[in-house]
């Protein structure tokens, strides 16, 4: 059974940071090419950050330079590191596992950043 686990999320203050990680299970990680999404209240989700499995990485222009996707194969386990948090990165995050046509969605963590 795949799963895929997100934590970290949280309430933060306006230039604050959060770390979000992503475990997965089920799956040989490291051959998938992952992502982290976000939705935010009223939005469709869309792409944060990405990571192939050949290690190459790309960013939404609104979080280039603030946020920062990694990738531990070892564990199986996928990071967002969150700085400088504005109030309109508030959103559900979602990470994401693709290869080829097997497609796999974590449940979502809640980051929320006041003002």
């Amino acid at each position: 059974q795949v799963q895929l686990v997100e934590s970290g999320g949280g309430l933060v203050q306006a230039g604050g940071t959060l770390r979000l990680s992503c475990a997965a299970s089920g799956i040989t990680f490291r051959i998938y090419d992952i992502a982290w999404y976000a939705q935010a209240p009223g939005k469709q989700r869309e792409l944060v950050a990405s990571i192939n499995s050949d290690g190459s990485t790309n960013y939404a222009d609104s979080v280039k330079g603030r946020f920062t996707m990694s990738r531990d194969n070892a564990k199986n386990t996928m990071y967002l590191q969150m700085n400088s948090l504005k109030p309109e990165d508030t959103a559900v995050y979602y990470c994401n596992a693709q290869h080829l046509d097997m497609y796999y969605w974590g449940k979502g963590t809640l980051v929320t950043v006041s003002s």
